[in-house]
């Protein structure tokens, strides 16, 4: 079939190759090079990159009606949707002749939106998933095409779990596709009672606030790697954690200096206050149990283990982690 792929980050790359190597595409539409990195420099969206690299033609408007009429002289079959970054009008959605597949990185209809792979994580959740959905005008609500599920890992962050699901959601896409050009596909309404909706997220919501309980700070820490970091402020500087563990409640002194200070727990100790500094790393009470940061990255320096990074600024006995 003639399909127009439509996609912009890394996480779309996957399917642009798979979707290439089984049908055709007349045209890929993609963001707009942007300023990005230190020096703003303009940087072209990774399928971008890719698609001309395939041999593909490749269109980057800032709005689709401005390249309407290229648009529909491409006669496509269909449209496949990934991770494009733009709402799609109505007059585009009815513009292919069998309409808009949509690849989504959740078990629909739970976490719509712009960060299921972050609110899987954040969760708890044991397994996450992809989705294709036939598009709507309404944010990831179209009919279920196919679901498949994956299990998220103890220790995966949003990055490893993005790239897997990137794999995933390719062979997903691909086999919709086939089916139908088959005329096999078939499609189920979504429950909108399970429904849940969440938005892009912010560098604020990296903030480790340490009320939670530990294993939800540790999810934390995982949801936001690589973006926006997990992190807490100590003094005036934001420090980035990087890796970082739940501990079940447990008997530790404040620091490594404290040998003479009376025992404190995460049981007894407020949140924030860090129990202990040692060669495994910093270890904080929580509004539950403790957590033990293992890896920082102080504002402007580099990754490194916690411990080094303590014994270079340590915290006086009993001390808050704000503290400078």
């Amino acid at each position: 079939m003639r399909v127009l792929f439509l996609g912009s980050p890394e996480f779309a790359l996957p399917s642009l190759e798979a979707v290439a190597a089984r049908h055709e595409i007349p045209l890929v539409l993609t963001q707009p090079d942007r300023p990005a990195g230190r020096g703003r420099r303009l940087q072209s969206p990774p399928v971008a990159v890719r698609a001309r690299a395939l041999g593909l033609g490749v269109l980057q408007p800032e709005r689709l009606r401005d390249v309407r009429a290229i648009l529909e002289s491409a006669a496509a079959d269909v449209a496949a949707t990934v991770a494009y970054g733009k709402i799609l009008p109505r007059w585009f959605l009815g513009l292919p002749r069998h309409g808009c597949i949509n690849l989504h990185p959740s078990l629909l209809p739970r976490y719509r939106g712009a960060s299921p792979i972050q609110q899987a994580i954040l969760h708890g959740d044991a397994v996450t998933g992809v989705t294709s959905i036939r598009q709507t005008e309404a944010l990831d609500a179209g009919e279920i095409l196919l679901q498949r599920s994956s299990p998220i890992a103890p220790d995966e962050t949003a990055g490893t779990l993005e790239m897997r699901l990137a794999i995933e959601g390719a062979a997903a896409l691909v086999d919709v596709l086939d089916a139908l050009a088959a005329g096999t596909l078939v499609s189920s309404p979504q429950d909108e009672a399970q429904a849940s909706y969440f938005g892009k997220l912010a560098k604020e919501d990296g903030e480790l606030n340490w009320t939670l309980d530990a294993a939800a700070l540790a999810r934390q820490v995982r949801a936001m790697d690589p973006w926006p970091g997990a992190w807490f402020r100590r003094g005036g500087d934001a420090v980035r954690v990087w890796r970082a563990r739940a501990l079940e409640p447990h008997t530790a002194t404040p620091t490594a200096e404290a040998a003479d200070t009376p025992a404190m727990t995460s049981a007894t100790a407020s949140p924030g206050v860090v129990l202990r500094a040692s060669l495994d790393g910093i270890t904080v009470a929580t509004g539950s149990g403790a957590l033990e940061i293992l890896e920082v990255q102080p504002a402007g320096g580099r990754r490194m283990p916690a411990a080094d990074y303590a014994r270079g600024r340590p915290w006086k006995p009993g001390a808050s982690i704000a503290d400078p």
